[in-house]
């Protein structure tokens, strides 16, 4: 069990080191889009599956309540939270459609959409991705495998690559807490 443990860590040290190799030009940029996006009137939306789907949650929870100092609340929705909706429209129209009919009724030109998938391929991200591109949304995408047709859609992506989703994840959350803490510095008045 402790060579597991260890072994655990240093693929975690592994991973950091390649974010902080490639990925902070790339979180100042995410926070900017963001940033840009509130002070033009605009909201962030995110969606993502599984445990994807909670890190919107908890990103969404962290724009509207507050990460680390007072502020006003901040425009964020997770697609991922209304069950009725969701089961509605995976009922209604397949569960590939969950995220793009939201799109379609909420995402204005002047929003961005943060989509999650470690994959990078999941069809419900991807379909929402490309109509929310459609409307001019700004796309922000953390993905955990390189080239993937999310990436592609992206207008910029954050990339861990690892062959384990919770490995990716693990440091897409250290990445988004910080992306919370530009934002919530520059929107603080």
């Amino acid at each position: 069990m402790r060579d597991k443990v260890i072994q655990a860590i240093q693929i975690h040290r592994e991973l950091l080191d390649q974010f902080e190799s490639a990925g902070i030009d790339t979180v100042i940029e995410i926070a900017t889009i963001i940033i840009e996006s509130f002070q033009n009137g605009g909201t962030l939306y995110l969606c993502g599956n599984g445990g994807s789907a909670a890190d919107c949650q908890h990103i969404a929870g962290e724009m509207t309540g507050r990460f680390k100092a007072e502020r006003k609340a901040l425009p964020a929705v997770a697609l991922s939270t209304d069950t009725s909706v969701i089961t509605c429209l995976g009922n209604d129209y397949g569960f590939d459609n969950i995220f793009v009919r939201q799109v379609e009724g909420l995402v204005k030109s002047n929003d961005v959409l943060w989509a999650f998938s470690t994959s990078g391929s999941s069809v419900n991200v991807i379909k929402a991705v490309k109509l929310a591109k459609e409307k001019n949304a700004k796309i922000v995408t953390f993905t955990g495998k390189a080239d993937s047709e999310l990436e592609k859609l992206s207008d910029i992506c954050l990339c861990i690559g690892s062959d384990y989703a919770s490995d990716a994840q693990e440091i897409h959350q250290l990445a988004y807490h910080i992306i919370c803490g530009l934002i919530e510095v520059s929107m603080k008045d």
